[in-house]
């Protein structure tokens, strides 16, 4: 039950798609818990948070700017919604893309009540004006309003109430220094263990009452990659397959079943991930074999492979991005049951070692 809420177009295509689609949102906003007592999972993120949200309430302030990094669909969103919650205060939520311009950000932060928490999420797409307006509103609860233009441009101070800013991003790398150091408390979300997604699935199968046992929550966690939404919606679409074909309650079987229907294998991957290791394994030898090649070779777009499928292969250890192109390692080849020449064995090399030359 731990979600953000960032839009995706192509996220409805992909069940094991970390991306929020609109039925995802409207869900979730059910299913969130309430605080950090009832959220499950990040630990070590929800003991150092409420380390920071008790002082803050206890010294009357408002809490520390807060940086939340990591994959989507994690926590990041249902997270700030609880650090207002704690704190008594209400929430505005807005995007980074949506702020283009420095006076965007100016009509939200100037509307702002005091202790209000702004939820900024991918907060490294906003605009370089709107950062740097960013920097003087967190430090010293000021903005610089400019009036006219040219020479007679004045600039006319406006100050601000305490508020509390939460950051969220999927890619803290992009994010300046001078903007990351002026959050009091950053955090980077993990991947979920499987225990903890069973966690998740027995709480979210109880609000959806839906009747499930331990071998079923454990099916489904296990197919999740790591990730709370993915988790939410595979039950959402195994409790349809128990209540058309079975009798409603989610068992083992029932659970494999209804994922099989929906070509989620026992790892989490989906029609593409198999596709990208099938084209890799029985058309190039196992690699190395050039990205825009691969692409070619199933059918989709380059930046598809790359971003959508490539990232979870890389992270169960199925395919290696290298210098010379793309390489199954040997669990690619034991998951999909087949038996990789001699030079494939050890995952470095195979094919004719020519296809590193398109698009590598």
């Amino acid at each position: 039950m731990n979600w953000d809420d960032t839009t995706d177009p192509a996220a409805p295509e992909r069940l094991v798609g970390s991306v929020a689609d609109r039925e995802d949102q409207a869900v979730e906003a059910a299913l969130r818990p309430k605080d950090l007592g009832e959220f499950i999972g990040q630990e070590k993120v929800r003991e150092q948070l409420d380390l920071v949200l008790r002082a803050a309430r206890a010294r009357g302030a408002t809490a520390d700017h807060v940086l939340l990094s990591g994959a989507p669909g994690l926590g990041k969103t249902t997270l700030s919604m609880i650090i207002a919650a704690e704190m008594g205060a209400p929430i505005r939520i807005t995007s980074g893309p949506a702020i283009q311009h420095a006076g965007d950000l100016a009509a939200i932060l100037s509307s702002l009540q005091e202790g209000e928490v702004l939820f900024l999420d991918e907060i490294h797409r906003m605009s370089r004006p709107a950062e740097e307006m960013l920097y003087m509103a967190m430090e010293d609860f000021r903005v610089d309003v400019i009036v006219g233009k040219g020479p007679g441009a004045t600039a006319i101070p406006l100050e601000l109430p305490p508020f509390t800013l939460v950051g969220a991003t999927t890619r803290a790398g992009l994010l300046p220094p001078p903007l990351r150091d002026r959050f009091g408390f950053t955090a980077h979300m993990e991947f979920y263990e499987p225990a903890e997604l069973e966690r998740v699935v027995h709480r979210s199968a109880s609000l959806l009452d839906v009747e499930i046992d331990a071998d079923g929550a454990a099916e489904i966690a296990g197919r999740s990659r790591g990730t709370p939404r993915i988790a939410n919606r595979l039950l959402r679409r195994v409790r349809d397959y128990a209540q058309v074909k079975a009798d409603g309650r989610i068992v083992r079987e029932i659970a494999a079943a209804a994922l099989a229907v929906y070509e989620v294998d026992a790892r989490g991957l989906d029609r593409l991930d198999r596709a990208v290791l099938q084209a890799l394994l029985k058309l190039f030898g196992g690699g190395p074999v050039g990205l825009s090649t691969l692409a070619v070779a199933v059918g989709e777009e380059r930046e598809t492979v790359e971003e959508v499928a490539e990232p979870f292969l890389v992270r169960e250890g199925l395919l290696a991005r290298t210098p010379r192109g793309r390489v199954a390692t040997p669990a690619a080849w034991a998951h999909l049951g087949l038996t990789p020449p001699g030079s494939a064995a050890g995952g470095t090399s195979g094919g004719t070692g020519q296809q590193d030359l398109f698009g590598a």
